[in-house]
């Protein structure tokens, strides 16, 4: 049985917690994407679990329970992650970032060396203004919709995060793949069923439970500098990339996979977005034990 709990950061904000599996292992800890909250899907926590992990994650400042962090950049998710560590009495620990969780997993990298172990991500963007790469090109409209009022105009991005959100705060499992409109590739609305479904719903739902100001944040600091430079990490690295992905082009998996030094890279042709992370949980975290075993 998992557990939730709130745990204070150094500047007085709470973060709303969410662990399962083994008391004392080694977390692995889990970024989710862009919207998203800190709800554990059981279909990742146990293999985890069965390879001696405790997994572990937390709805990012805004979102859920947690407090908002106006202004946010990516980087500044690494205090938020060491106050989590903290509480939970863990000196090292690995983790996993998924889409807009990407990024933050490589904050990680790039900011807590001496404490990771490794890490990996699953359909992460790369830094916006990346040289040699256009950033949105070959992303599903509602992205570019959200990314370019990010870039454009933050009033128009809390206008078109309202309008959505109004929709995903009473989501179900059998709506979920429509709300993602064009976003969802052929092989990801295949991903987008059973016990997946209802954890995307759920996710969606506590995302925007207290507003909408985690997503608006997220997207800005998306866009913006992340505080940390990917060519600087020397942690092992994991990038993996679905060519089928319609919220992460492949061209962002092949950039990261360049830009970071040593990056361990999967580029895979026939996934997309979710059915890389929902079908190949335990393979990620296999991967990711043979690049840095705990």
């Amino acid at each position: 049985m998992g557990l939730r709990f709130e745990t204070a950061t150094p500047d007085g904000r709470t973060l709303d917690v969410f662990v399962d599996g083994p008391e004392g292992a080694i977390p692995l800890l889990f970024h989710n994407g862009t919207p998203s909250s800190g709800q554990l899907y059981a279909p990742f926590a146990e293999p985890a679990s069965q390879r001696g992990l405790r997994m572990v994650s937390f709805s990012r400042a805004g979102y859920g329970g947690s407090t908002r962090n106006p202004g946010r950049s990516v980087a500044d998710v690494v205090p938020d992650v060491s106050a989590v560590l903290v509480e939970l009495g863990a000196e090292r620990f690995c983790t996993l970032g998924w889409s807009g969780g990407g990024p933050h997993a490589l904050a990680c990298a790039a900011l807590l060396p001496e404490r990771l172990i490794g890490a990996a991500t699953v359909g992460a963007l790369a830094p916006y203004g990346a040289e040699g790469l256009d950033w949105m090109a070959g992303m599903g409209q509602e992205n570019i919709q959200a990314f370019g009022a990010a870039v454009a105009d933050p009033a128009a991005l809390e206008q078109f995060i309202a309008a959505v959100a109004s929709e995903f705060a009473t989501v179900t499992s059998t709506e979920v793949a429509a709300s993602l409109g064009n976003l969802v590739s052929d092989v990801d609305h295949a991903a987008i069923s059973g016990e997946a479904a209802a954890w995307l719903a759920d996710v969606f739902r506590e995302s925007v439970r207290n507003g909408i100001w985690g997503w608006y944040d997220d997207e800005l600091a998306l866009v913006q500098p992340w505080g940390f430079d990917v060519s600087e990490i020397n942690v092992p690295v994991a990038v993996w990339q679905g060519s089928q992905d319609r919220m992460t082009p492949f061209a962002h998996g092949e950039w990261l996979a360049a830009a970071i030094p040593g990056a361990n890279a999967h580029l895979l042709p026939e996934r997309g977005h979710l059915s890389l992370g929902v079908g190949s949980f335990g393979l990620l975290i296999d991967d990711l034990l043979s690049l840095a075993p705990v």
